[in-house]
Order: structure tokens, then sequence, then C-alpha cells
């Protein structure tokens, strides 16, 4: 595969990773799931089992395991046509989803400020 289109393939596929990651551990369709493996990472018994259900309740953590899954789904690799290759894509797009993320919160974040405060200036008139 050329390098350009591995690059096109690393932005596009970072987008429903960040998309499944993001859902799992923030939005309100998986509230009681992600509640539960909270209370499971603040009072697990031992270590594993607190780390385990902390993957969970974290995007990053999270983005891990599912650029996996789409790694050996697509068999996309990056760079380097052997194991290192799908290595190399596993971090770059663990990074590229993440920072995906990282631009979604702050979206939602100055959506919010706006809602808010077109709602104080409501209740002020």
């Amino acid at each position: 595969m050329e390098l350009s289109t591995q690059v096109a393939w690393l932005f596009i596929l970072a987008i429903p990773i960040a998309c499944m990651a993001w859902t799992v551990t923030h939005e309100e369709v998986f509230k009681e799931p992600r509640e539960y493996c909270l209370k499971r990472c603040h009072n697990g018994k031992n270590i594993v089992e607190r780390k385990f259900f902390y993957l969970f309740t974290c995007e990053y953590c999270f983005s891990h395991y599912i650029t996996a899954a789409m790694l050996i789904i697509t068999n996309y690799k990056l760079l380097i046509n052997d194991w290192r290759g799908y290595l190399i894509a596993g971090f770059a797009l663990v990074f590229v989803a993440n920072v995906y993320m990282s631009l979604f919160a702050l979206i939602r974040i100055d959506l919010k400020k706006v809602r808010l405060e077109t709602e104080i200036e409501e209740r002020q008139k």
C-alpha cells in the first residue's frame, strides 16, 4: 500500500475508533454499565479487578482495545508490512483517535457554554 493511502486509512480508521471509545465512555446510552464499572474500579478487591473495570471508563484506555479489534478486522499496517506495521499502526491510530476525541470534547464544551449564555440572556429579558 502506498504511503498516501496508508495515511488516509490512518485518519479515516481513527474516526470509528474515536466514535466507539467516546460513546462507551461518555454517552448516556452506556451510563448504567459505565457506573457499574466505576464502582468496581473504585471498590474492587484486587488491583487486577480495579484496572480491568477502569478500562471501560477511560476513553484513552478503551481506545487501545477498540484499535486492536479494528487492526484485526482491517489488517491495517503502517509503514512496514509485518508485525511491526501493526504495532506502529496501533499507536498511531490511538493517537489520532484521541486527538479527535479531544477536539470533540472542546467543541461540546463550547456549544454548552453558548447554550448556557443564551439561556442566561433569555432569563434576564
